[in-house]
């Protein structure tokens, strides 16, 4: 049995009309990442930044929840699994940021992924966004980090 004529043709006509308008279309337009990624070394801890800014007329809702999920690779340790809107670091219409702080218990390749939810704003209409950022850590062994400066010898004069 086929499906009415209608809903055969509706989302064709809402695709070439531009009427329906997929998520990334959407963060493209709206807003953007901004996203800070740390040297890290064993034993010690850096803060990450993960930061959204609106774009093209929109702005972010200063009421509405905003969260950061965070889920750490096996040897890296976050502080929170899950920031919220009172751990901001920046909170402006056009600008939001957390920070992230970050400490390693091994060294590699690792990641923290971070799930954003928050909302964007124009003034006709709001519209939740949701986003998920990878942060990426090369973390060095401790040994890697910097060594105490040595002084330099002076030359010998050797006299004849």
């Amino acid at each position: 049995m086929r499906a009415p004529l209608c809903r055969r043709l509706l989302p064709r006509f809402l695709l070439a009309s531009g009427l329906f308008v997929a998520a990334p279309a959407f963060a493209e337009t709206t807003y953007g990442v901004v996203k800070t990624e740390p040297k890290l070394v064993v034993g010690a801890s850096e803060t990450a930044t993960v930061g959204i800014e609106g774009k093209n007329g929109w702005h972010l809702n200063q009421e509405a929840p905003v969260s950061l999920t965070l889920t750490p690779d096996t040897g890296l340790d976050v502080a929170k699994a899950k920031l919220v809107r009172a751990d901001l670091a920046v909170s402006k219409p056009e600008q939001i940021r957390f920070d992230v702080p970050v400490s390693a218990k091994e060294p590699g390749a690792k990641k923290v992924v971070a799930e954003a939810k928050f909302v964007m704003c124009q003034a006709e209409a709001c519209k939740p966004a949701k986003e998920t950022i990878t942060l990426a850590f090369d973390v060095a062994p401790a040994a890697a980090a910097k060594p105490a400066a040595r002084k330099a010898k002076a030359p010998k004069q050797v006299t004849k």
